[in-house]
């Protein structure tokens, strides 16, 4: 059967993730996530100090030996070696992906790492991908989702009690990402024009990952 490649994007905690994984494991197709790689780049900009100098960032970035690892059904990503897992998803970072991800040189590295992934039998999902990563993707889907229930999603993440404060204060910070993703001067996040919108605020994981697989079939007849 034919395989295609297909670009989701949307805000954090549309729930571009956890569908891209699922079709993928449905389809039998890899899983890309790009997030990933700018996690890593946070984590160990974070670890190692050197987030803050605005004059050795981009010289210590261009030493890092960031490799994309095939990982069936995923990839993963080691840095100079140094597998990388769970240390990527704290707190800390996620406050910081957003500014490390509009650099420059951050974005132009990691381009040039998911396009040269085989493309063919692959879902990718982040925040550009069918608009700047993947143009010609047979496939582009946009999630979006209310501000309060991505924030209400992003509580129980953490295994808590959604309630109108912690809600609130999710909700606060999604828009405020929001705006630095949206605004950014490189490949902001906006919809491709060929994308095709899902509203996942009412929807169930299996109902949005349906939805998907069912636009694959289409693209794969047609």
């Amino acid at each position: 059967m034919k395989r295609i490649t297909i670009a989701i994007d949307g805000p954090a905690a549309s729930g571009k993730s956890t569908a891209a994984r699922a079709v993928a494991e449905r389809l039998g197709y890899t899983h890309l996530n790009s997030g990933l790689l700018y996690r890593a780049i946070t984590w160990t900009a974070l670890r190692d100090g050197w987030l803050s100098s605005e004059s050795d960032f981009d010289e210590v970035l261009a030493g890092l030996d960031i490799v994309l690892v095939p990982t069936p059904p995923t990839f993963s990503v080691t840095i100079d070696g140094a597998w990388l897992g769970r240390e990527m998803h704290s707190a800390q970072v996620a406050a910081r992906v957003s500014a490390v991800a509009s650099r420059p040189a951050v974005r132009e590295r990691i381009l040039v790492l998911l396009q040269a992934v085989e493309r063919a039998g692959v879902v990718c999902d982040g925040r550009d991908i069918g608009t700047v990563v993947f143009p010609d993707a047979a496939l582009k889907v946009f999630l979006v989702a209310s501000a309060v229930e991505r924030g209400r999603r992003r509580v129980l993440e953490r295994n808590e009690q959604p309630t109108d404060e912690n809600v609130r204060m999710e909700k606060e910070l999604l828009e405020a990402r929001d705006e630095i993703d949206s605004s950014r001067d490189i490949a902001p996040l906006v919809r491709s024009a060929d994308a095709i919108q899902i509203d996942t605020t009412v929807l169930g994981p299996e109902e949005v990952i349906d939805a998907i697989v069912a636009l694959v079939q289409e693209r794969i007849r047609t």
